[in-house]
């Protein structure tokens, strides 16, 4: 069992190519929130032993998904017994648009890892904020807080940017580092 769990809702498939990248970085365990919200009790174990929890769902109006909802408010039994507590933990989200109120999202799990007790790590990346920037750069969207994604309502899975997709890829590396430190 990896250190590191990657826990993540995808509703059209974009999220999960995400959090595989992120996975990868990573070297962690995947955990996909099934369409009813849930997990198994091998999933909660995993997290549970876990230096570092990334945790993600795309952006639905403006917060995360309905079933990435259920499994935070099903984690409060961790939360009575600080089961969770000084994890590290990082984020991050996927919409349609290139802004799509992203912020949002990351700070609901910001605030999560937050009561939790746990250690939020940013990306710790440079965005690409030139004329010369294009939107297949790493980072583009600009998300420092998490790694932030834009897929067009339109596009396939297989259509996600790769710029977009090694930010989430090195946001796992990144989390992998201080999960080895804590």
């Amino acid at each position: 069992m990896s250190n590191v769990v990657v826990i993540y809702h995808s509703g059209y498939g974009h999220t999960k190519k995400q959090a595989e990248a992120v996975a990868e970085g990573a070297k962690a365990d995947l955990i996909a929130i099934s369409e009813n919200g849930e997990i198994a009790d091998t999933d909660w174990a995993k997290l549970d032993a876990a230096k570092a929890i990334i945790m993600g769902s795309p952006t639905y109006m403006g917060s995360v998904s309905w079933q990435f909802k259920k499994f935070a408010d099903a984690s409060s039994k961790r939360w009575f017994t600080q089961a969770w507590k000084n994890k590290v933990f990082a984020g991050f989200t996927n919409s349609a648009s290139v802004n799509g109120d992203k912020a949002s999202t990351i700070q609901y799990l910001m605030t999560l890892a937050m009561q939790h007790c746990g250690v939020w790590v940013g990306t710790a990346l440079m965005s690409p904020n030139t004329k010369t920037a294009k939107h297949g750069d790493v980072n583009y969207v600009g998300g420092f807080a998490g790694a932030l994604m834009a897929s067009p309502s339109d596009s396939s899975v297989d259509e996600v940017n790769r710029g977009d997709l090694e930010a989430a890829r090195l946001l796992g590396v990144r989390i992998a580092e201080f999960a080895a430190k804590a």
